[in-house]
């Protein structure tokens, strides 16, 4: 089977032209690297760039990467006609049996629906909610990119949803749906590194500061745990892109926090640091308002950490039978306190199991092999 994967290189989404490798969304990555252990199909990843890019030819033995040059002019501000034209022409050589546009946030999805080729699409982040939830203007980023997931999900084949709140936004705007999780990367269920207990617990947060996020929520919340005379640290790993709203205020009380001693920012991490970061942690506490998945609370969970999280889109069901996971009302902050409070006075325990059950239901292997039946069903549908 020949596979085209449309996803984003993040070469161009952060400006780094002068990179040399590529570089993707956590799930996409994840999802290659099941395919790699695969004997028997052969993988086309194709993405575009507004500049012209040096990359490797190969991925791997049996992936290929192809880079795209798409002028400005063929992005957003046209829907995306310049990249929907440049992945056509390219799929015409490759001749695949089936294109997979991963996401709705930029080109992947509306040019895998209008590629001319048997197709599907995974959501990762669901664009209309997002848009509803900024009250996004008439013409704005989130504003099309609503537009455009709604027309996409129309005309393609399938879309595969990472969880069941995905699936019951999607469903009523696609042909077919299924329910597919988002692979987590191998590194994630490498050997936990063994540190000393913690003098103080360490609390992590992690996400891109936004709103939805609520970081400045969980600092305020981490404040109040302080002052009720409980000793530990949050340590927020993060990265705010320029005009991120309320980025000033957030820091402002982040330096405040840092110089009384309870928390720390730790930037950006690559997935070693951040691995290690986990296992010299205690407890992740993730709250966002909306959540398509979660991918960060099964990143967690696999390296065994705590969980305290908001009962929200797909972290319900990452959470689902983990007796270790704590889910809270989303904007019950006073019960997410009062049960980090109880925790960190009980001794701060560890789950010993969530690692096991996350391997079996988020490896990549398991994840890769579930998209292959998937891909077989549209082709057997289209005969």
């Amino acid at each position: 089977m020949v596979i085209a994967i449309l996803t984003t290189d993040n070469r161009q989404a952060f400006r780094q032209y002068d990179s040399l490798t590529p570089w993707f969304g956590t799930a996409p990555e994840a999802l290659l690297q099941g395919f790699r252990e695969m004997p028997g199909i052969k993988i086309h990843v194709i993405s575009c760039a507004q500049r012209p890019m040096r990359s490797p030819e190969k991925l791997a033995d049996n992936i290929w990467f192809h880079s795209l040059h798409v002028p400005r002019i063929g992005w957003l501000r046209t829907f995306y006609q310049g990249c929907v034209r440049a992945i056509r022409k390219k799929l015409r050589e490759i001749q695949p049996d089936i294109v997979h546009g991963q996401g709705s946030e930029k080109e992947a999805a509306i040019s895998a629906a209008f590629s001319g080729f048997p197709n599907v699409i995974t959501i990762h982040g669901n664009m209309k909610a997002i848009a509803e939830f900024y009250r996004a203007p008439f013409g704005s980023y989130y504003w099309l990119a609503g537009k455009l997931e709604t027309m996409a999900l129309r005309r393609t084949d399938g879309v595969l949803c990472n969880s069941g709140y995905t699936e019951s936004l999607v469903a009523p705007r696609a042909k077919n749906v299924w329910r597919v999780p988002n692979a987590l990367r191998s590194q994630f269920f490498s050997s936990r590194a063994e540190h000393p207990k913690n003098f103080r617990p360490i609390l992590l947060n992690i996400g891109i500061f936004e709103p939805r996020k609520r970081q400045i929520e969980i600092l305020g919340m981490a404040r109040s745990l302080w002052k009720r005379g409980l000793r530990f640290e949050i340590h927020f790993v993060s990265h705010a892109y320029p005009g991120a709203v309320n980025k000033d205020e957030f820091f402002k009380q982040l330096a405040i926090a840092e110089a009384e001693g309870y928390a720390r920012h730790l930037g950006l991490m690559e997935i070693g640091p951040l691995v290690a970061a986990m296992d010299a942690a205690d407890a992740l506490v993730h709250f966002p308002t909306e959540e398509a998945f979660g991918l960060v609370v099964a990143e967690a969970l696999a390296r065994n950490l705590k969980l305290f999280a908001a009962s929200v889109g797909g972290i319900v069901d990452i959470a689902s039978g983990l007796e270790e996971a704590e889910l809270f009302p989303v904007n019950d902050f006073a019960a997410l306190e009062n049960s980090i409070a109880r925790w960190i006075n009980s001794g701060c325990v560890h789950p010993v199991k969530a690692a096991g059950v996350m391997r079996q239901r988020y490896s990549p292997e398991v994840v890769a092999r579930r998209h292959l039946e998937i891909y077989g069903e549209v082709l057997n549908r289209r005969l």
